[in-house]
């Protein structure tokens, strides 16, 4: 995370805890809550109140989750890649615990079940503290902004998610569901998560990794192990004796596929002989060597050679 980033993080958060503060000390912070609340916005201008019903269901979080949910799953499957899916459940998860409990801590009632004028109205049993409606519109939207592949396009997000999350929280201030602090600190309290964003990415790319990892295993058992496919061998090469070389033949010569070797005496050898042409080699003696090519005679150690004049015996 860039010193930016850290120092923006930093002044958001004391932001939000100085309005918390203010807030439980009944500052007068509170007085104006109060002043907001008894001017009543919604009998002040009555023709805008049925485009502002519609208005605020950009802050509600089933409708805009679902939205925003599509298109960042077709962006998923464009690119290939679960980041942007779960960029949205990390953020949204993050509002549901930091906010849901802040709401549930404080307690505080809203503008519509005060009971004390002047009062902050905490630790009453209400939900309404910080504004729900506004933290979810700014993650929700901002997450567009967050995700922006071009500082162009990053830059035209953020303006329309800043747009849609202030108009979104004046919005519950007008119709008179929260306090004007409930809707200070719900900015604040989304724009905290997405500044908080950046921390969680190792953990993003991780659970990646494990999903198309568990994809992957998944689909090797539906599949079933499949045997690698056996290349063809073709023919062997022969290795010539000695003799056969000093004759002009080379192995590249003289190719033949391999056959096992048979022990003496198997049934098959005596078959696999006739089929060359020959007998069955017994044991000790010399292979037969393929047709076609000459083989010198055998080399006797005792006795004269054919054709050669005999050497007279001579007395001793």
């Amino acid at each position: 995370m860039s010193r930016h980033r850290i120092a923006l993080f930093g002044g958001t958060l004391a932001f939000y805890l100085a309005i918390v503060w203010a807030v439980l000390i009944t500052s007068w912070l509170v007085a104006l809550d109060w002043k907001v609340m008894l001017f009543r916005p919604y009998q002040q201008w009555p023709e805008l109140h049925p485009f502002l019903d519609y208005y605020v269901v950009l802050g509600q979080r089933g409708p805009t989750a679902v939205m925003v949910a599509c298109w960042l799953g077709w962006r998923s499957w464009r690119q290939h890649t679960l980041r942007p899916l779960l960029v949205l459940g990390t953020s949204l998860l993050l509002l549901n615990v930091t906010v849901g409990a802040v709401k549930l801590g404080l307690g505080r009632l809203g503008p519509h079940y005060a009971t004390q004028i002047g009062s902050a109205e905490m630790f009453a049993g209400g939900d309404i503290f910080p504004s729900g409606h506004t933290a979810n519109a700014v993650v929700t939207w901002g997450i567009l902004a967050y995700l922006a592949t071009t500082p162009r396009a990053r830059r035209y997000l953020s303006a329309v998610s800043a747009t849609v999350s202030l108009g979104v929280g004046l919005t519950t201030v007008y119709i008179g569901t929260h306090w004007l602090s409930d809707v200070l600190l719900g900015w604040a309290a989304g724009l905290l998560i997405l500044l908080a964003l950046p921390w969680f990415e190792p953990l993003i790319a991780r659970t990646e990794e494990w999903i198309f990892a568990m994809r992957e295993r998944w689909r090797e058992r539906r599949g079933g192990a499949r045997p690698a496919p056996v290349a063809d061998a073709g023919p062997q090469p022969v290795l010539l004796p000695q003799s056969m070389a000093t004759d002009g033949l080379t192995a590249e010569a003289v190719t033949a596929p391999a056959e096992p070797v048979l022990p003496a005496g198997h049934p098959a050898a005596a078959t696999r002989a006739r089929a060359h042409g020959g007998h069955p080699a017994r044991p000790g003696s010399m292979p037969v060597a393929p047709a076609g090519v000459r083989r010198p005679p055998p080399h006797t150690e005792r006795g004269p050679r054919a054709g050669s004049p005999a050497r007279p015996m001579t007395g001793g």
